[in-house]
């Protein structure tokens, strides 16, 4: 049997070990689901493959042995997930499109844990709305607070949710409940007054902990939503790393400019002899150096006032 093996990892098909089968790569957008799409994935695992599934580490789910004539059947069969999740497709029932750019990944956010700043399902669809279908390497990891459960750290983007606490001194009865929780788990922002909390904004993370412990509501989330971007972390083979502080107290929107003028970069830089004709964007990271990286993505962007920048990154 002839293969186009390139074009049969764009259609998010893997190559197995096994002569003449395939595995399926289910991209499930912030690793949110719902139920009724798993009985679809089961009767292609039941029917297609051999009755198993893998949960991967991107949130998705990969369903093995499926002979490779059979991929139009389930590409068809799998229509009905791709939609349900608003995944970007070339054309209907051609299956995934791209195998390149990795799912985006979320924890589970504000709609669940109390810990978590923005809703991490909602951003990180948007996030994938703008990027696929796209074949470069790169990985988008998107987690509610600094407790970083995605483990947005090992991501080349790690998208990290920030508040900016808002303090109504009237509420507090000088309990120090924040001040104790902050200087235990968080960073010790917080300093006693006068009988009243005063939060240092240079040390402040906007992790949130002191709303959490507030027992009389004197603190609240700011309507302002911040994030915390931290870009070129990897695994692999060479020179695994955690991913640095890129901006602090970024928005939103600036978030998806810069991950959408990272793919120009990408296009610009990219090593065209790299094996597969893929290359890591940390690796090309590493060639251009950071100022060149910076200067890219940043070019048509107007932060925020608040918005930090890091000079430099020495990874």
């Amino acid at each position: 049997m002839d293969i186009n093996t390139k074009l049969l990892k764009k259609n998010a098909y893997r190559i197995t070990k096994k002569r003449g089968k395939t595995a399926i790569r289910i991209r499930v957008p912030g690793g949110h689901i719902e139920a009724k799409h798993l009985d679809v994935l089961q009767k292609l695992a039941e029917n297609y493959g051999d009755g198993n599934i893998h949960i991967t580490i991107r949130q998705g789910f990969e369903i093995p042995n499926i002979d490779i004539d059979k991929i139009p059947e389930v590409n068809k069969m799998i229509q009905s997930v791709i939609e349900g999740l608003e995944i970007n497709q070339i054309s209907p029932n051609t299956g995934y499109s791209a195998a390149g750019t990795r799912n985006v990944s979320a924890c589970i956010g504000a709609s669940v844990c109390p810990f978590a700043n923005y809703n991490t399902t909602d951003f990180a669809k948007k996030i994938e709305r703008e990027i696929f279908p796209n074949d470069y390497h790169v990985k988008i990891a998107l987690t509610g607070c600094p407790n970083d459960c995605i483990k947005a750290r090992m991501q080349d983007f790690g998208i990290i949710g920030m508040t900016e606490p808002q303090y109504e001194s009237y509420r507090c009865v000088s309990c120090k409940a924040c001040l104790i929780n902050c200087k235990k788990r968080a960073t010790g922002a917080l300093k006693m007054e006068n009988f009243k909390i005063v939060r240092d904004h240079d040390k402040c993370i906007g992790c949130g902990e002191c709303i959490g412990k507030c027992p009389t509501g004197a603190w609240s989330r700011s309507t302002e939503k911040y994030y915390k971007l931290v870009i070129m972390g990897r695994t692999g083979k060479k020179n695994p790393r955690l991913a640095q502080d890129f901006i602090t107290w970024v928005d939103e929107e600036s978030i998806i400019k810069i991950i959408k003028s990272t793919y120009s970069y990408i296009d610009k830089y990219i090593d065209s002899e790299a094996p597969g004709g893929k290359e890591h964007i940390g690796y090309i990271v590493d060639r251009t150096g950071y100022p060149v990286f910076k200067e890219w993505v940043l070019k048509d962007i107007t932060l925020g006032d608040k918005a930090e920048v890091k000079e430099y990154i020495n990874w």
